[in-house]
């Protein structure tokens, strides 16, 4: 009964329903994919077909796929799934790692298990009634590609996967295996490689396998049990001082010689000691690779005592390998304790026979390393650091490189010696043999952050280091960059650094708050040659923060910087890449408020300014001094700048310049591009008193016969930034302004790219002071030309800026259609029988042409303002939206609207409601109350516009809300008496 209930309320549920609730849970399962600690990579495998799903299922929600019996259980079937990935998923990532990395062959069975019956389920969608082929094939694809989907632990996963169950089943583990193993997990898992972390971590996976006992087997759970007995073997478990206490008494029970070895330890074919004994069927035990050999060889019987074998399989024997593992063990330690007194004889050879038998064992096994600790060798070895005799120094220098190695307590070992770290140091200055040893050492012992502390105090270290950079052996070069790089957390080590004129540490502080001061203070201080100048000003990087520090607030960081900026200066290349960063204003900020308070620091300032105006007279500048101060109204402070130049008669004194005869046109060109920075962001008064007819004719003739494009840019971008006043459009007009603007670039084709594009931009924002509808006169001078048709094409093919400065003025242009427009001539009666008569415009309803009425539709320009409000660009797309809605004005609204309706121009105004621009939401909102006052209109698109308008609503301002009310009424949706009005 109960289920019949189930499966009356799920068919109850509308099949776009269950697409939308099974979207929703498979988006919250790739949710918790992504928060997984382990087998991240196999996770989002798995999401990718999950996302994969959720579009087949988006888009068979708009297909017309059968409501079948067969689809809804292959749906149940995939959210069943999907909830134990997500289970699996918010285990994997909330759970012990090292529990999850064991048993990362079960997660991914069950990952692959899902994945395989999702695809069984996908195949129960009944694709013969689709009509869609895309979704077909896309089903199709995707089921196959799930159904053969194998997911891997990764190659180190694999290691320590193989590594437990070697050790699970070999009687002979031992404590370095141990060891060995949990460092591997400890690895792989993200463990730091020091005793407390790695003792937490086995505390957890403890914890988490006595939890886990309750939902497994009792053959898994005593699984798990043995790992954990396996990984407590290793030494995390256990103090240094239970280990050394443990070997003294195993040392002190050995006796002092070492055991001949048994003949039954030997190989019958080899006479060695077995490695890897094996068993026969004869019953008589072979080193493995050699009776191997043997049966390759073809031969079928028992080398020992020549019977045939009825079989060839090779059985482990453990016993005797455990013992000879034994006897090794024993030896090993004897001859490790007996070596330590013939290190410290007199007799070089003995010694060095002694060093090279002691480097043998410690590379041996890690145990031996901790046997020679334990016997105290570190204090012999590093006292024969200073022997004469240079290879006994390189083998003590090569046994320390391998104690240290994975050992912090080695290292602060060797660390606390006397002078151990002097000679090491002392060692980097000899031969190329023992220097890469003592710079291995070195690097070795940087690890520890104890002794790296101390490394860089000892005199001469960072020194030989940064010599090292530049040997001719590469994998020297390389430890002594990272030595340094290790280094480089003391500042001190970063100053000394640069001092021996390595910079890359200091110039990486220098972007630090913390230390950026005595980095700069550093660089401000030390001697560098012009190589060191020019390199870290060029690839080095030190100008951008030197620059930053320059608006610092704190007036000694300014100090420091400027005095930096002076030792770098200096450099004639130098000096300009500082103009070119804008090093130029925040000086003369500087200079302007800080002359009188701090008269050093002015002079300093000065100093610098002096480099950089004697730097623009090199060969490779190209400028005259004045670019300096253009360099300043450029700068981050340029606002600032121009508005104080804007102040002091500088207009006045560039005016001047601008109107020099040619036989200075390079400070005229100086003085047009510093003009123009000013026009930028200045009002309309500070140039009005100045800006006259000979002014404006210069201008125009510079733009109409270049002799510097950069120059006629710059004219033309003035004209564009001169106030909207009516007695300067007039000497616009009465100087030719119009003609030269519009053929020298808007319709010109012999300006270079660059600065075309720029100049266009100009050209058609000045074009937009001659369009205005309150002076037909003007309009008529401009549609003459033919410029309308150019300001068309600019839709097109312009830049953003360009083709919003073209839909403002075909705007003005659009306002006077209407009065501009001929109305058409009337027919008598009888005539009309036998002539067709004129429709007239669309819109306008007379007579319309570009020239005469200067009319937008007679111009094609509609369709390109369509297309402009969706290209993104705020400025163009409100620009476009108020060009069109001058065919919606007053009467025009029946006849504009089915133009904006034939052009498809309302679904585009419609997205302007969910513009990030409030100006554009605001104007769209306009438009469309106006366009939905037609009724036809109203129910053509009223279903794409009521979501965006119920959003404003919503999160809009109160205005917006407002008029997004009364749209909705006029769409039905809201009551006249509603609240929102």
């Amino acid at each position: 009964m109960e289920k019949d209930m189930t499966t009356t309320t799920k068919s109850m549920v509308s099949l776009p329903e269950l697409f939308s609730q099974s979207t929703v849970a498979i988006l919250d399962c790739i949710q918790a994919a992504k928060a997984v600690v382990t087998q991240t990579e196999n996770f989002e495998k798995f999401s990718n077909f999950m996302e994969k799903i959720t579009l087949i299922l988006k888009d068979l929600s708009k297909s017309s796929v059968d409501d079948s019996e067969s689809l809804r259980n292959g749906l149940d079937i995939v959210n069943l799934e999907i909830k134990v990935v997500n289970q699996l998923a918010l285990e994997c990532g909330s759970r012990n790692k090292s529990y999850l990395l064991i048993n990362c062959r079960k997660i991914l069975k069950q990952l692959e298990n899902s994945t395989k019956e999702i695809s069984r389920a996908l195949n129960r969608i009944p694709l013969a009634r689709l009509d869609d082929l895309r979704i077909i094939n896309k089903i199709t694809r995707l089921c196959k590609d799930m159904a053969e989907a194998e997911y891997s632990p990764s190659v180190m996963e694999i290691t320590v996967l193989e590594m437990i169950e070697s050790g699970l089943q070999e009687r002979n583990v031992d404590r370095c295996y141990a060891n060995d193993l949990f460092v591997l997990i400890a690895e792989r898992v993200g463990v730091p490689d020091e005793n407390l972390a790695m003792k937490k971590e086995l505390e957890e996976l403890k914890a988490e396998v006595q939890e886990s006992k309750l939902g497994i087997s009792m053959a898994e759970s005593r699984r798990m049990e043995q790992i954990v007995e396996l990984l407590e073997m290793a030494d995390v478990m256990t103090s240094y001082e239970e280990k050394a206490k443990r070997y003294e008494n195993e040392r002190d029970s050995l006796g002092t010689q070492p055991l001949q070895a048994l003949q039954s330890f030997c190989c019958p074919i080899t006479m060695d000691v077995m490695v890897d004994p094996v068993e026969i069927s004869s019953g008589r035990t072979f080193e493995r690779s050699a009776i191997e050999r043997w049966f390759a060889d073809g031969h079928k019987d028992c080398p020992s005592t020549s019977i045939q074998l009825d079989s060839l399989v090779l059985q482990p024997n453990r016993t005797l390998r455990q013992t000879i593992e034994e006897w090794k063990y024993r030896n090993k330690m004897i001859t490790i304790v007996s070596i330590k007194p013939k290190l410290q004889s007199n007799d070089e050879h003995e010694v060095l026979q002694s060093l090279c038998e002691l480097q043998d064992l410690c590379r041996e096994r890690e145990l031996h390393c901790e046997w020679v600790t334990f016997e105290g060798y570190i204090p012999i070895l590093t006292g024969l650091l200073s022997a004469k005799n240079r290879e006994v120094r390189t083998q003590a220098l090569a046994i320390l490189c391998i104690l240290v190695k994975d050992s912090h307590d080695n290292k602060e070992r060797i660390a606390k010696e006397d002078d151990a770290l002097k000679s090491i140091v002392r060692s980097l200055a000899r031969q190329i043999k023992e220097s890469k040893l003592a710079l291995e050492l070195l690097l070795q012992l940087s690890r520890s952050s104890v002794v790296r502390d101390v490394i860089g105090t000892i005199q001469g270290c960072i020194f030989l280091v940064v010599n090292m950079l530049n040997s001719d052996d590469a994998q020297a070069s390389r430890d002594s960059r990272e030595l340094l790089d290790n280094l480089s957390f003391l500042d001190n080590n970063v100053i000394e650094m640069a001092k021996a004129n390595f910079f890359k540490p200091l110039l990486h502080l220098l972007s630090s708050d913390e230390v950026r001061f005595l980095m700069a203070k550093t660089l401000s201080e030390i001697d560098l040659t012009d190589h060191h100048k020019l390199s870290l000003v060029k690839d080095g990087g030190a100008l951008g923060p030197l620059l930053q520090l320059l608006s610092h607030e704190d007036l000694g960081m300014k100090t420091v910087a400027v005095k930096a900026l002076q030792n770098l200066s200096s450099l004639p290349q130098n000096g300009l890449q500082m103009i070119k960063e804008g090093a130029v204003g925040p000086l003369f900020e500087i200079l302007y408020c800080h002359s009188l308070s701090s008269p050093s620091l002015r002079e300093q300032v000065a100093v610098v300014i002096m480099h950089l105006a004697k730097s623009t007279n090199s060969p490779a500048a190209d400028d005259e001094k004045i670019s300096l101060l253009e360099s300043v109204c450029w700068s981050s402070l340029g606002s600032e700048i121009r508005a104080k130049l804007r102040q002091l008669p500088a207009v006045q004194v560039l005016v001047q310049l601008c109107e020099v005869n040619n036989q200075m046109v390079r400070v005229r060109a100086s003085a047009v591009k510093l003009f123009y920075c000013l026009t930028i962001d200045g009002d309309d008064i500070s140039f009005q008193d100045h800006v006259g007819q000979r002014c404006i004719d210069t201008l125009l003739k510079i733009i109409k016969s270049p002799t510097d494009e950069e120059e006629a840019a710059a004219a033309m971008g003035i004209i564009s930034n001169l106030p909207k006043d009516l007695q300067i459009t007039q000497w616009l007009l009465d100087s030719g302004a119009l003609d030269i603007i519009i053929f020298a670039f808007i319709t010109g084709r012999n300006r270079n790219a660059l600065n075309k594009e720029h100049g266009i931009e100009d050209a058609v924002r000045a074009l937009c002071r001659f369009t205005v509808s309150t002076n037909k006169e003007w309009q008529k001078k401009v549609a003459e030309t033919g410029v309308i048709l150019e300001l068309t094409k600019l839709l097109v093919s312009g830049t953003p800026l360009t083709k919003q400065y073209a839909a403002v003025s075909l705007k003005q242009f659009s306002e006077s259609s209407t009065a501009m427009s001929q109305p058409l001539k009337k027919t008598r009666a009888f005539i009309c029988c036998f002539a067709a008569s004129e429709t007239g415009c669309q819109v306008h309803r007379g007579i319309c042409t570009v020239e005469s009425s200067f009319c937008i539709l007679e111009a094609d320009a509609v369709e390109p303002l369509v297309r402009m409000l969706e290209e993104g660009h705020f400025g163009a797309a409100e620009a476009s939206l108020d060009a069109l809605l001058t065919l919606i004005d007053n009467e025009r609204l029946q006849n504009g609207c089915k133009v904006l309706d034939q052009v498809n121009a309302i679904p585009p105004i419609i997205k302007l409601l969910s513009s990030t621009s409030t100006k554009l939401q605001e104007k769209a909102l306009g438009a469309l109350e106006r366009i939905f006052r037609l009724p036809e209109m109203k129910q053509r698109y009223a279903t794409l516009a009521q979501m965006p308008i119920v959003d404003i609503t919503q999160r809009g301002s109160s205005g917006m809300k407002s008029m997004a009310a009364k749209v909705l009424a006029q769409l039905n949706v809201l009551g006249e008496q509603s609240s929102y009005f």
